[in-house]
């Protein structure tokens, strides 16, 4: 039997966001079973923003969300370690309008929930449960997701860089693999497209303690963690984008060179038709969101 959890004692980050280049401080509480996740700005009387697909606004470099005009910016993130963990209810408290970026992956907001532990609360855990294949294209890209048992991902990437060039990756979140294989990847960018970006107001924030940057032929800041670092993350950004469904997913997702536009299409997509999934609180043999006494640095279930 699953159940939901939350954090069990507060955490706080301090750092600048990605693309606003805004200092920000994060604090991340508990919150009651039900709940999910909720922004709570802060610097605005405490205005709350649901985690949750109606409230997407922007998915171009990153993903945003938006209600009555307030926004929350780079999400993915959070939202990615949150679900990786099987955090489900939390308070995130926030004095500006973009997450921190910290060192551009998801393991030190996941080492510092894990430092502080997650809380087992009384509520059964909801899950949305694939019943018929959906697909979303756009011109070669594409992203589908088919009923499976449990939580499995395949990602394809084609960049044209000696690095990069065409990578694939697979993972099912069991059994610690969201920390092992997909929290350490870090975002990354190209050196090329620098001043572009930084025209168009992006990317004020970054840094190489905070990304990978490409050059023409390589790294500035090498090394990396992993060989296909860029796929696995890729992977991050998709599990913290469809985390905005608000359950953890009972499905396989194909991903061939999407981004963040699609990842949100299939959100919108899947919260449009509930015929083409169903709620369950008993998942398949074998699947569990890695948290608790997989990650426990003692070892012991928390």
């Amino acid at each position: 039997m699953s159940f939901e959890h939350t954090i069990r004692s507060a955490i706080e980050f301090s750092g600048v966001g990605l693309h606003s280049g805004a200092p920000v401080q994060m604090r991340i509480l508990p919150a009651p079973a039900g709940s999910g996740i909720v922004f709570r700005r802060v610097d605005l009387d405490g205005f709350i923003v649901e985690a949750v697909g109606r409230n997407v606004a922007k998915v171009s470099y990153a993903t945003s969300l938006m209600k009555k005009g307030v926004l929350i910016s780079t999400t993915e993130h959070l939202l990615s370690a949150f679900l990786g963990l099987g955090l489900d209810n939390a308070i995130v408290d926030l004095d500006s309008l973009e997450l921190p970026i910290l060192d551009g992956s998801a393991l030190p907001m996941v080492q510092a929930v894990l430092s502080a532990g997650l809380r087992r609360q009384r509520r059964k855990r909801v899950y949305m449960c694939i019943r018929r294949e959906v697909e979303v294209r756009d011109g070669g890209k594409s992203i589908a997701v088919y009923p499976a048992d449990s939580y499995r991902i395949h990602y394809r990437i084609d960049f044209p860089h000696p690095l990069i060039g065409n990578q694939e990756f697979t993972v099912e979140l069991t059994n610690g693999s969201y920390l092992r294989q997909i929290a350490p990847a870090r975002t990354f960018g190209f050196l090329r497209d620098e001043a572009a970006l930084r025209n168009m107001g992006l990317i004020r924030g970054a840094a190489e303690e905070n990304a990978i940057v490409l050059t023409n032929d390589g790294i500035k800041n090498p090394p990396l963690r992993f060989a296909d670092e860029f796929v696995r993350h890729k992977v991050l950004d998709l599990i913290g984008d469809l985390a905005l469904l608000g359950h953890p997913l009972l499905g396989r997702i194909e991903a061939d060179r999407a981004g963040h536009a699609m990842h949100a299409a299939l959100v919108s997509r899947l919260l449009r038709d509930h015929s083409l999934w169903e709620f369950a609180t008993l998942p398949a043999a074998g699947y569990e969101p890695a948290h608790a006494a997989a990650f426990s640095p003692a070892g012991q279930t928390v």
